[in-house]
């Protein structure tokens, strides 16, 4: 049985997402509504999209501790891992998944509870914590071990 996070830890997660938001008060009233809150991509963060099965599999090669938030839309069977908005080339290579680009709107539900198939597989934190692109192109990519770069050994 997977241990779940305190309240405080899904609070402070929720409350850095809606942090992210161009405005706050409009999301937490969709949320209200059982609706889901529209978050454009690049100013905090950026998205890959990939499959859910594909997703579920990177989740066990990336240890929890270096994972950022992941939503899924299990409906649709797809998933979202937001990344740095420093985001580069780094998953151009990885064809499995999609970057979104700035601008395009992530509908989120809240962290505290699932709204229409959508529900964090894993949750923000309250940190800013996001995953690191590499750890992720290597997952989804051949082999899908994360690889630690060249320089590592230097």
């Amino acid at each position: 049985m997977a241990l779940q996070p305190a309240p405080y830890v899904r609070q402070a997660g929720q409350d850095w997402l809606l942090s992210c938001a161009d405005i706050p008060a409009e999301i937490r009233c969709l949320w209200d509504a059982d609706e889901l809150g529209p978050f454009p991509v690049g100013g905090h963060w950026m998205v890959a999209e990939t499959t859910l099965t594909r997703t579920m599999d990177a989740l066990k090669r990336i240890d929890p501790p270096q994972r950022g938030p992941v939503l899924s839309d299990v409906n649709q069977g797809i998933a979202w891992w937001l990344l740095p908005p420093t985001l580069g080339e780094e998953l151009d290579d990885v064809r499995t998944i999609t970057v979104h680009s700035r601008g395009w709107v992530l509908r989120c539900p809240p962290v505290l509870y699932p709204v229409r198939g959508r529900v964090w597989l894993e949750r923000p934190d309250g940190s800013g914590r996001l995953t690191d692109p590499l750890l992720l192109g290597a997952a989804l990519g051949p082999g899908g071990r994360p690889r630690l770069p060249a320089e590592a050994y230097a």
